[in-house]
Formats: C-alpha cells, structure tokens, sequence
C-alpha cells in the first residue's frame, strides 16, 4: 500500500527500451519457460483475447495520483479481469538493498498480503502486482481474485506472472514489484523507474498460489492457465 507517484519522468521511457533480451531466472530459484518453447503463450495471444473491453469498473481509475482524468476501466471476461496502464513500481515490504526508505521515498515496511511465515512480501524478490483497494467503483474480491491470485503481465512481447501481492489508493491503478518490472525490462527504480503506458495485466478469477512467495508455482500455474485462457 503505497502513495503513487506522479507522472514517470521520459527517462523511464528510455530505460525501458533497454533489457530486450530474456532475463535469466533469479537467484530465488524460479524457473522461466524457453520462450522458443511451443507451448509457451505469446503476448501476441494474451492480447487478441483482451482487445474488446467488457466493463465491470463504475467508472474509470488514474494512472498517476496527479493524473487530470480517469480513464482507465477494469474489464471482465469469463474467467479473467485485465486492465491496461501504465506501471509504477511497488517496492513496499521487506526492507532489501532495493527497496528502502533512501531508495524510494513513499517506502512501507508492509504490504496487503503476507508471506506464509506472516511476514511483509519483498518485493525485489517477488513479482506481484497491485491492485486498487476495494471502493464502490470496482471491488476486487467480488471479482474472485485475493491475494495470491495469478496475474499475467504483458508489456511489449514479454508476458510473466506473478500475484496479486499488495493493494494501492482505491482510484488509482497501474502498479508492480520492483522485481515485476525487472523480469518484464522496464526500469525498476521505485523512484525513477516504471513504464508511461503499454502494460496490460490479466488477473485469473479464483486462481491461487500457496505459498504467495513462490515464484516458480506463479510461473507454472500462469504458464497453464493463460493456455487455457487463448483455447490451447
């Protein structure tokens, strides 16, 4: 949970033109499919089942707390709810060499959801993404989703999953991890870093990783349940 930031600065469009080679696996141990692997879903496909907008928001959110208009809708499908937006980056949660109070201004030592040992989400180790707290425009719960959830984050051609692992302000939207931004090559300097647009982030209805940490069993259940989600 965390105050957002203002407009990104174009250095962090930039930036985010860098890194467009694969990442390889963290040190945490997760495992990233081939992306030559036949059965891994392109961001191509994840997008062709989004571009129609079926509305489930009453309204629209901001990307940024400075933002003059909301226009960004959350959008429903059978199995999955997606937005399209911008990305700040979330580095609330355990304190690392990252993501502290001297590298990100708006630090919390917390997040919405917690680790299996009870403890805040770090967010440098795990990408997750963030979704506005509950309000009368949109109320995630109520659209199966909790935290844990499966999220996929498409940006460019890269598509990877994490969970829904912290929520923000209730009209604001367009947020993950430090090392969600890593993995998908945009700059994830909390103070600096981010991506202006082009981010769509898919949310599984009733899917759920245990423990929320683990970032290989994020990686395999996405991998499956977005086959699912293009007909495979």
């Amino acid at each position: 949970m965390r105050t957002r930031m203002l407009a990104l600065t174009s250095a962090a469009c930039g930036a985010a033109l860098l890194g467009a080679a694969a990442l390889p696996a963290s040190a945490s141990g997760s495992a990233q499919e081939p992306e030559a692997d036949a059965g891994v879903v392109t961001a191509a496909e994840l997008l062709a089942e989004v571009r129609a907008c079926s509305r489930i928001s009453k309204g629209g959110y901001r990307t940024d707390s400075g933002s003059a208009k909301a226009t960004v809708p959350v959008c429903g499908t059978r199995d999955a709810v997606f937005w399209k937006a911008d990305m700040d980056i979330d580095c609330d949660g355990r304190k690392t060499r990252v993501c502290n109070r001297k590298t990100d201004p708006y630090f919390l030592p917390e997040t919405a959801f917690q680790s299996s040992r009870g403890e805040p989400l770090d967010s440098a180790a795990l990408p997750h993404v963030v979704v506005p707290g509950p309000s009368k425009m949109w109320d995630y719960r109520k659209s199966g989703l909790t935290g844990g959830s499966v999220v996929a984050v498409v940006y460019r051609d890269r598509v990877r999953y994490g969970v829904i692992g912290d929520t923000g302000p209730t009209g604001i939207i367009g947020e993950a991890s430090y090392a969600m931004a890593k993995a998908l090559g945009i700059d994830p300097d909390p103070s600096t870093g981010g991506a202006e647009s082009g981010v769509t982030y898919i949310a599984f209805k009733n899917s759920r990783v245990s423990p929320i940490e683990s970032r290989a069993r994020a990686q395999s259940r996405g991998a499956a349940l977005a086959r699912e989600f293009v007909g495979r």
